[in-house]
């Protein structure tokens, strides 16, 4: 609990058998979280059957293979229907530290922020920690684009690693999204069409052997999504042309 508010810590699996444990151990040590969910999207491997092994923890199973962005869906709609009041999404491939979440938990539960993401530019992390520099390029390449379209000031919109109030996660779309990798920014896109202020803070990251990551193709393939999605908020935002993902959105 943060100041008798529900912690939850969301977590979409996707074979993590290897660092599921590791990821959980440290989120627990943090001393706030009250429950953790792993979303399961159809692992070949022991990910749902470790997960049943950690204590509190509830575990879903999909029957087939949904998508990044459709294991999210899973995670916040279990999130809110647990009670969470401050839901944090933390990957268990543990690319980014849990020790975070008491930072990330404070800045919401104080009511100062409804959204804050874990920012690898922030602090220089990114190229420290292992980011392959195509991806660091590609990454400040499409930050600025979508900084210049939707009127913001983030350090990166690509990050995995975000805390949601539920009033947000209550206002918020998301089941309107697509279901694989752009999922996240377009989640991004409607919190600021909103006109809610997005918080950051720095966070190192490690890019390990075990880290999940989506190869060049889907890489291209999520960019072009990225920028389809600013282009959309513009468009949409000037009265040019009305966007599915905005339509039923009310400012703040």
């Amino acid at each position: 609990m943060y100041k008798n508010r529900k912690v939850i810590v969301v977590m979409p699996a996707y074979e993590a058998e290897q660092t599921l444990r590791k990821t959980y151990d440290e989120v627990m040590d943090q001393g706030m979280v009250d429950q953790v969910i792993v979303v399961d999207d159809h692992s070949r491997d022991r990910t749902t059957e470790i997960a049943k092994t950690l204590p509190g923890t509830l575990v879903h199973r999909h029957d087939m293979n949904t998508g990044y962005g459709g294991n999210q869906k899973s995670c916040y709609r279990l999130a809110l229907e647990q009670g969470g009041e401050i839901i944090i999404m933390v990957h268990p491939d543990y690319q980014y530290t849990p020790r975070l979440i008491p930072a990330m938990v404070s800045l919401i539960g104080s009511g100062l922020y409804h959204c804050v993401l874990g920012s690898r530019i922030l602090g220089g992390y990114a190229l420290k920690g292992g980011m392959p520099l195509w991806r660091y390029v590609a990454n400040r390449f499409l930050t600025l684009v979508e900084n210049l379209l939707m009127d913001a000031k983030l350090s990166e919109y690509h990050t995995g690693y975000r805390a949601f109030s539920r009033e947000l996660l209550e206002r918020v779309p998301f089941e309107k999204n697509s279901d694989d990798f752009v999922f996240d920014n377009q989640m991004l896109a409607q919190i600021l069409w909103m006109g809610y202020t997005i918080a950051e803070v720095s966070c190192p990251t490690s890019y390990s052997a075990d880290a999940s990551s989506i190869d060049f193709t889907r890489s291209v393939r999520y960019g072009f999504g990225c920028l389809h999605t600013a282009v959309a908020f513009r468009l949409a935002r000037i009265g040019i042309l009305a966007s599915r993902l905005f339509s039923s959105l009310k400012p703040r």
